[in-house]
């Protein structure tokens, strides 16, 4: 089947412990994303990157639901003290988490 109508892609990069819950609130709107696993970011954690392909009237629905199901968490990484004669740690709060999302307009697709 070929499309020419205009349709979108959604690239989201969420957290491995939101995937589920993202992919799940996707499917109650009628989306079904196809997840790849990715692994990146400042502290290299494992994602999720999920591909949902969709129509523009949908797009406001997905973000919705992508804003509900990926959370930002604090996280605490071990920073060495700069001035402390011996390499002390000193836990320094990080914000991760949420949803990174690219759309893309797809003029064109087929189905093979």
């Amino acid at each position: 089947m070929s499309g020419q109508k205009r349709d979108l892609l959604l690239i989201a990069v969420v957290q491995a412990q939101d995937t589920e819950n993202a992919i799940n609130g996707l499917q109650k709107i009628g989306l079904i994303p196809e997840r790849l696993p990715s692994v990146g970011g400042f502290l290299g954690r494992r994602n999720s990157t999920l591909l949902i392909g969709l129509s523009r009237e949908q797009e406001l629905d997905a973000i919705e639901v992508l804003n509900k199901n990926c959370r930002q968490r604090v996280e605490y990484i071990a920073v060495p003290l700069e001035s402390a004669p011996l390499p002390l740690p000193t836990p320094t709060p990080i914000t991760i988490g949420g949803a990174t999302i690219f759309s893309l307009e797809i003029e064109h697709y087929e189905e093979v």
